[in-house]
């Protein structure tokens, strides 16, 4: 037993020291580059630039952070070490995976964070509802593999091309149905991984993985689709196929939403939220603002993070209450308004962007409605004073917008080198449509109308069940 726990304890510990040597370097790189990363290439198999330093730094954070948490919150458990090897080995899938130029190589990466992670959501063998999520889990991540890789073989037959920036070169001169097919397989395979609507079973069902696993996972993984999309944007602007990314990601969005509030296990609040907030990064990819999408995904994995790892002292200090209606009084609507206007504005100011009919007009209308939310809760919290309603929202707002549009200028310095980070597409007639459809859905959920309709509720409920046999199956069986 003694031998076991030192073995345990060394193999922790040196992943431990691994991560964080990793963080420290790409960190380190990622300072002393800024804001111009030099390209690297080796051969035709491998290609680093800002946008590789940039993902190899968030992920080795989070893989560092959460494994000197579990240090803790894994001692003692069976599979501590395991739990280790495993964390470090997705890391490494996804640094090789962004680092990959050559297709297969690619591929290959892809599948194994997919393997890493579904071991990771199994880890505990002992429990046959972990068991049955991991082989779930594994079954949707090999799809989307499949499909991923259909998608990028056919662009390389027709390309004559093993490589990424071979098929980005060359995309404009293929058969549009040839760049369509492989356009829809690549967007398969990201909105699987992403858990969109309809393929958000798996990440509802993960519910059997610790709490370590479950943060590493909607922190890191269910992001990699963005990282996906960004590095194939060319192929999705060619197609043509960004407004399914923004017409999947809306309706994502917002049935999660919904679906957030009928939840009562804060596990399965934040899986709800997860998919909510992908639906977000999908659909500033479906706008053609790539880099924004990958804002979001870093911001979203701090967050995520940190809401995994507190969801233990979330549960200690919960209580049961009423949901909260929204009633508004005209003076708090006209101070929303004002805000959330001077919002908008200060983003376009501070990051360059114009106001007009294009993609920019959905981004800048969500700042907007963002600042006026969180100028809301502000305004109606009775114990703040006619003052401090005023004050908080104005500081609050320039230091969030600020803080949010140096990442976003920073970011997009470091993505230079990608191919059609950014696109200032036209609005187009079903952008507009759907535009309209996905904030009139947004307010009738904020506005708690929804609970006037039971066949909702049921619906809801129904849609966000996870598989019964990573819940009910094996309660009377461990082994």
């Amino acid at each position: 037993m003694n031998s076991n726990n030192t073995a345990t304890k060394w193999i922790t510990g040196s992943v431990r020291v691994v991560l964080w040597l990793l963080f420290a370097v790409n960190l380190i790189y990622l300072l002393a580059s800024y804001p111009r990363v030099t390209p690297w290439h080796y051969g035709s198999l491998l290609h680093l630039n800002g946008f590789t330093i940039l993902i190899w730094t968030m992920v080795s954070f989070f893989s560092a952070l959460i494994s000197s948490y579990s240090k803790n919150y894994l001692k003692g458990f069976k599979y501590e070490a395991r739990f280790s090897v495993l964390c470090l080995s997705f890391t490494l899938s996804v640094m090789v995976f962004v680092l990959a130029n050559h297709l297969g190589l690619m591929l290959i990466a892809w599948l194994l964070s997919g393997v890493f992670m579904s071991q990771l959501i199994g880890i505990d063998r002992r429990w046959g509802e972990a068991r049955q999520a991991s082989k779930l889990a594994l079954k949707y991540f090999a799809t989307g593999t499949a499909f991923l890789g259909a998608g990028i073989l056919l662009l390389a037959t027709y390309a004559e091309t093993t490589t990424l920036t071979g098929i980005i070169g060359q995309v404009d001169q293929l058969p549009s149905p040839v760049v369509l097919i492989a356009a829809l397989c690549i967007i398969t395979a990201a909105i699987i991984q992403s858990s969109m609507y309809p393929f958000h079973r798996w990440l509802l069902s993960a519910m059997t993985a610790p709490t370590p696993s479950s943060a590493l996972m909607h922190a890191g993984f269910v992001n990699g689709s963005g990282i996906l999309l960004t590095l194939f944007a060319v192929v999705l602007f060619t197609s043509d196929t960004l407004i399914i990314l923004f017409v999947i990601g809306g309706l994502t969005a917002v049935i999660a939403q919904f679906a957030k509030l009928l939840q009562v296990n804060v596990k399965q609040k934040l899986a709800c939220s997860t998919i909510a907030q992908m639906g977000f990064m999908i659909m500033q990819c479906g706008l053609g603002f790539f880099n924004a999408a990958v804002v979001h995904l870093v911001l979203h994995g701090f967050y995520k993070a940190y809401l995994f790892l507190s969801a233990g002292e979330e549960v200690g200090k919960s209580n049961p209450k009423a949901n909260p209606y929204i009633r508004i009084k005209p003076l708090q609507a006209i101070v929303v308004l004002i805000f959330g206007l001077l919002g908008a504005w200060l983003f376009t100011f501070l990051t360059g962007k114009h106001i007009g009919l294009n993609s920019g007009l959905f981004l800048t209308l969500i700042v907007a409605i963002t600042v006026g939310q969180a100028t809301y809760n502000i305004v109606k919290e009775k114990s703040l004073s006619y003052t401090q309603k005023l004050v908080l929202p104005t500081v609050l707002f320039i230091v969030g917008i600020s803080a949010y549009a140096l990442m976003y200028n920073g970011m997009t310095l470091l993505m230079a080198d990608v191919p059609m980070a950014v696109i200032h597409a036209p609005l187009t007639g079903v952008e507009i449509g759907f535009g309209i459809v996905f904030f009139i859905g947004f307010f009738i959920m904020k506005l708690g109308i929804y609970r006037k309709y039971p066949w909702l509720f049921v619906k809801l409920m129904n849609l966000t069940q996870p598989d019964p046999k990573t819940v009910v199956m094996y309660k009377s069986k461990t082994s």
